[in-house]
C-alpha cells in the first residue's frame, strides 16, 4: 500500500473549489511520469473494429455491467475477466456465455481467466474497455491502473470508501483527460430520460431558486452471506463486503449515493459541510458487520441551500427512493422509476414524465461509452463519480462522528480505512472481539478524519 500513502501525502491542501478547478495541483509527477499521452486515444476504433473489453469483478453487477458493453452496437467482445474468487468468476461465465454462446461477443479463454488480487493486472492489458464492478474500496486502485494502461473505463459507483481514495481517484481522472480516455461512472440517473428531461426544467427556471432539497432511500436492507469456518478474516469480509467500510463505506454510500449524487447535480455543487445521526437499531447482527441500518444527514452548501439527506435498511419500514426540490417558485418529485414531476407551489401541474417507454438508463450508459469510443466523442465522469462519492462520506463522517464535518477536511485526512496487505491471510482494518462483534461507530467517539 505504500502508492497509497505517497498519494496521500502528494495533495494534503485540496479545497473544495480547487480540487476541481486546479487541475496542475493534481497531477502527481510520479503518476504523470509512468503514463506516456495518448492524445487521440479513440482513433484506432473505427465502426467495423472490434472493441476488447475485460471485467474486472465478477458479481451481479458486473455480469449485468458485462451483458449491457456486449448489447451495445458495433462489434464488441468480452475477452478476459477477473476475481478474487474462482466460484465467482465461474458464475458469472455461465451467465454470460449463455446470454452470448457466439463467439464473435463473447470468448474467454481459461488462459484469459484471472483469480486473486492481483487479477486486475493480468486482465487489464488485454482489452481496450476495462469493465471496474468490484467492491468499492477497490475501485481507486483499479482506475488508476487501468488509466495507466490508457484503456477507456466503465466503472460502477461508488469510486471510493475513504478520502485518501476519493483524491486517488481525482489525480487519476485528470491524466485519463489528458489522455482523451472516456470514463462512464455507474450513476445512470444521468443517463435517463425522466431526470435529463426534469432537470432541464429545472434548469430553465420552472422552479425558480432552488430553497431546499431532500433525498430518501429507504428500503429493508439487502443480502447477507454467512461466515463459514474455513473462511480467514479477509475472505469473510471480502464475501460478505457489504457490511465493512473498506469495501462498502455503508449504505449511505454504496446505495444512497445515487440520490446524493442527483442533488448534486441540480445545484451544480457540492456541501461544505454535513452534520447528522445515524446508528443500529434492527439490523445489528454478527454479520452485519460494522455498518449502520440508518442515516439522516443535513448537508449543506455554500449559497446556505439545506439538503436533507435519509437512508434506511430496516424490514417492514416504509420504502421510499426518490428525491424532492423545493423552489421559490414550485417543486419537483424524481424518482428511478421514471418519475419525474414538475408543480407550482399550489400544486399546479407544470410537467409529468412517466414514460414506461424510456430506454433502460442501464442501458444506455454503455451505449453512450461506446458510441463515443467509436466516434472520437470523450465523456469523462470520473470527476463528478469522485464529488459525489466524497459527498457520501462526508455525510457518513458526520453520522459516525456526531459532529459537523467540513469537506476539506474530510477529503485531505490523511485517516485511511484501507488494509495495509491484500492477502487471505494478511489482517483486515476492522477485527471482531472474541464473541464475533465488530466495533460499532460511536458518535462522539469515532475518528473519522
Amino acid at each position: 500500500m505504500s502508492e497509497e500513502k505517497d498519494l496521500q501525502n502528494t495533495f494534503p491542501h485540496l479545497s473544495r473549489r480547487g480540487f476541481f478547478k486546479g487541475s496542475a495541483a493534481l497531477l502527481g509527477g510520479a503518476l504523470i511520469s509512468q503514463l506516456p499521452f495518448e492524445t487521440n486515444a479513440y482513433a484506432r476504433y473505427g465502426a467495423d473494429d472490434t472493441i476488447k473489453v475485460a471485467l474486472i469483478g465478477c458479481g451481479g453487477r458486473g455480469t449485468g455491467a458485462a451483458i449491457q458493453a456486449l448489447s451495445t452496437q458495433g462489434k464488441v467482445k468480452l475477452v478476459a475477466m477477473a476475481d478474487a474468487f474462482r466460484d465467482r468468476l465461474d458464475e458469472s461465465f455461465t451467465a454470460v456465455s449463455t446470454k452470448f454462446p457466439d463467439k464473435s461477443r463473447f470468448d474467454v479463454p481459461e488462459k484469459n481467466k484471472f483469480i486473486g488480487f492481483d487479477a486486475y493486472k493480468k486482465a487489464i492489458p488485454l482489452a481496450d474497455v476495462v469493465i471496474l464492478a468490484t467492491p468499492p474500496g477497490f475501485r481507486p486502485i483499479h482506475f488508476e491502473e487501468a488509466v495507466n494502461a490508457g484503456k477507456h473505463i466503465f466503472m460502477e459507483k461508488p469510486v471510493a470508501t475513504d478520502g485518501p481514495g476519493v483524491r486517488r481517484v481525482l489525480a487519476a481522472a485528470e491524466i485519463a483527460k489528458k489522455k482523451n480516455l472516456n470514463v462512464v461512472v455507474g450513476l445512470q440517473r444521468r443517463y435517463q430520460n425522466a431526470y435529463l428531461e426534469t432537470i432541464k426544467r429545472i434548469n430553465d427556471g420552472a422552479i425558480g431558486d432552488i430553497t431546499s432539497a431532500q433525498a430518501y432511500w429507504h428500503n429493508a436492507g439487502v443480502w447477507v452471506r454467512p461466515r463459514k469456518p474455513e473462511q480467514t478474516e479477509m475472505e469473510y469480509q471480502m464475501r460478505n463486503w457489504y457490511y465493512f467500510n473498506w469495501l462498502c463505506g455503508d449504505h449511505i454510500l454504496e446505495q444512497h449515493i445515487h440520490n446524493i449524487d442527483v442533488v448534486n447535480w441540480v445545484k451544480n455543487d457540492y456541501p461544505v459541510s454535513a452534520q447528522g445521526m445515524g446508528g443500529r437499531q434492527v439490523r445489528n447482527g454478527k454479520d452485519h458487520g460494522e455498518i449502520f441500518d440508518h442515516h439522516y444527514v443535513e448537508f449543506t452548501y455554500a449559497d446556505g441551500t439545506i439538503f436533507n439527506s435519509q437512508c434506511r435498511h430496516q424490514p417492514g419500514t416504509m420504502n421510499r427512493v426518490e428525491e424532492v426540490f423545493v423552489g421559490t417558485k414550485g417543486r419537483v418529485t424524481l424518482s428511478g422509476d421514471g418519475k419525474g414531476i414538475v408543480t407550482d407551489l399550489k400544486g399546479g401541474s407544470i410537467y409529468n414524465h412517466r414514460s414506461k417507454n424510456d430506454p433502460d438508463p442501464y442501458q444506455t450508459e454503455h451505449d453512450k461509452l461506446f458510441a463515443a469510443i467509436r466516434s472520437g466523442n470523450v465523456i469523462n465522469n470520473a470527476e463528478y463519480g469522485a464529488k459525489s462519492t466524497m459527498t457520501a462520506i462526508l455525510g457518513r463522517n458526520a453520522t459516525y462522528s456526531g459532529q459537523v464535518i467540513k469537506w476539506d477536511d474530510a477529503l485531505n485526512t490523511q485517516l485511511s480505512i484501507m488494509p495495509e496487505k491484500f492477502a487471505w491471510d494478511a489482517p483486515t482494518p476492522t477485527k471482531p472481539d472474541a464473541n464475533g462483534n465488530y466495533p460499532i461507530p460511536t458518535p462522539g467517539v469515532t475518528r473519522v478524519i
